[in-house]
């Protein structure tokens, strides 16, 4: 199994790179978001890989940062989430918010992703909620947000105005207590 490559990249595809290692170009699908992309022709890089064998295929995924890597291995563990799925869900949206969206139970974030259903989003919030690190910090957010009224009101306004549950709960978590609903969302906007 490759680990990682080390190489330069020498092409970009629809949907990935091509890192040339020891004179030999390896394909790498990448998320649609990745740096990798505007690494062409800059010198060296280090892309962490994970390789998916199957009997008619054989294909190579590569991750600028780890957690990356980690985050689309623990999407692999979903019950109907394949490699493609599961770069499609890093392509919708940055890491954190992808993070955000599993921890702060925000299914319908994730639905941004193609090929990804309101069902699909629910199974993967379901089994990976409590299998992200430092997810118990995102979790004591949410659960701060929702236990002021005030808070509750503003982020209901703030989906209302079309941010996802997580945009919201992330926006309002750790800004001061005793404000109204107003000031809340205000600075909500702000956070935004």
């Amino acid at each position: 199994m490759l680990h990682y490559l080390k190489g330069t990249v020498t092409m970009s595809f629809d949907g990935g790179v091509v890192v040339e290692s020891g004179g030999v170009g390896y394909q790498v699908f990448v998320p649609d978001n990745s740096v990798l992309y505007q690494s062409q022709g800059k010198g060296p890089v280090l892309v962490y890989t994970v390789m998916i064998l199957r009997e008619d295929d054989v294909s190579l995924y590569g991750f600028a940062e780890k957690d990356s890597l980690e985050l689309f291995r623990k999407l692999l563990t979903v019950n109907g989430v394949g490699a493609k799925a599961a770069l499609a869900v890093l392509s919708a949206m940055p890491l954190e918010q992808v993070r955000r969206a599993i921890v702060f139970d925000d299914p319908d974030a994730l639905t941004r992703a193609n090929g990804i259903g309101k069902k699909t989003a629910q199974r993967i919030v379901l089994e990976l909620k409590d299998k992200l690190g430092g997810a118990g910090e995102l979790a004591g957010a949410a659960a701060e947000v929702e236990s002021s009224d005030s808070k509750s009101e503003a982020a209901a306004a703030l989906m209302g105005l079309g941010y996802s549950r997580s945009e919201a709960l992330a926006a309002l978590a750790g800004t001061e207590e005793g404000l109204t609903t107003e000031a809340y969302i205000k600075k909500a906007l702000k956070n935004l």
